[in-house]
């Protein structure tokens, strides 16, 4: 049977993803028809969806990482050669095995899974914050708006308010809009750091395929007051770190994603945000970002 393959293209990353004739991949990734590409040039990565038996398991491999998350209960082996994730949906259990730098990927998605294109996109997304790593780029969780030409990003850990806050600029600061909601993606290019929307935005269905140079990152605190302060040097390096994405253990992963945040942190402004969920919060969290204040 003839495989169907489609290309995308996610800041400026352009990967592949291969099914079986009789699957349809675009009802399968609703998400990423927004960034929809043709096939030009080289690829981050080609994801191919493969028989059962052709996807190694974890074998003996270590237990890396178990997470749950909206797309269910994870586990990261590491294998010969590279990597195995398992992703379980109650009575289903989907399986990748990806090479060492999560160029080449092999997946076994089960069609009678109702939420078979969700452990997909899971794949995916996963396969693609490792695989960016290596290219000078970063997945992060965060909530990013964009305002006047420029992106912002807010960060903090599940249950900080990500959303509320990137909501509050839409509502209260003008001209402001939401660009993901959950996993953005940042690169820097020629000196200067852009964010980009993704297929991947959490529960709220946002995925445009946008970019916008960054004028600011804030990690968010909830607190009785609202009150920013500015991040610089290693402070900045460790306001911005939490958020990245990278397998726990992969030292040259690892190293990668410190010289991508170590640049990033240097020029860009970042900052640490005590807040409440008010409209006050926004307006002082935009003009501290805006203009470069201290203390606001």
């Amino acid at each position: 049977m003839i495989p169907t393959t489609c290309y995308y293209r996610v800041a400026d990353f352009t990967f592949s993803v291969t099914m079986a004739g009789e699957a349809d991949v675009d009802a399968l990734l609703p998400s990423f028809r927004p960034f929809k590409a043709g096939e030009n040039g080289s690829r981050l990565l080609d994801f191919t969806v493969v028989p059962a038996g052709e996807v190694p398991t974890a074998g003996e491999g270590d237990l890396l990482e178990v997470a749950d998350n909206d797309m269910g209960h994870l586990k990261l082996y590491a294998a010969a050669g590279g990597y195995v994730v398992e992703v379980a949906n109650g009575s289903h259990t989907h399986r990748m095995a990806a090479t060492a730098d999560f160029s080449r990927v092999k997946a076994c998605i089960l069609p009678h899974d109702r939420r078979a294109g969700n452990a997909l996109s899971s794949m995916l997304r996963i396969a693609f914050a490792q695989a960016i790593l290596l290219h000078g780029g970063i997945s992060i969780h965060a909530a990013a708006v964009h305002c006047a030409g420029k992106a912002y990003l807010f960060m903090g850990t599940s249950g900080t308010g990500k959303s509320t806050h990137a909501s509050l600029w839409i509502k209260h600061i003008h001209g402001s809009g939401l660009l993901n909601d959950d996993n953005p993606a940042i690169r820097i290019i020629d000196g200067k750091a852009y964010v980009y929307g993704t297929p991947w935005s959490g529960k709220t269905a946002c995925y445009r395929n946008l970019s916008f140079p960054i004028g600011g990152m804030v990690r968010l605190a909830q607190a009785p007051v609202n009150r920013f302060h500015r991040q610089e040097g290693v402070d900045a390096f460790v306001t911005i770190y939490p958020g990245c994405s990278v397998i726990a253990g992969d030292k040259r992963l690892h190293n990668r994603l410190y010289d991508t945040v170590s640049e990033l942190a240097g020029m860009v402004t970042v900052g640490f945000m005590e807040c409440l969920p008010d409209a006050d919060a926004a307006q002082v969290c935009h003009r501290a970002l805006t203009a470069g204040d201290k203390e606001a």
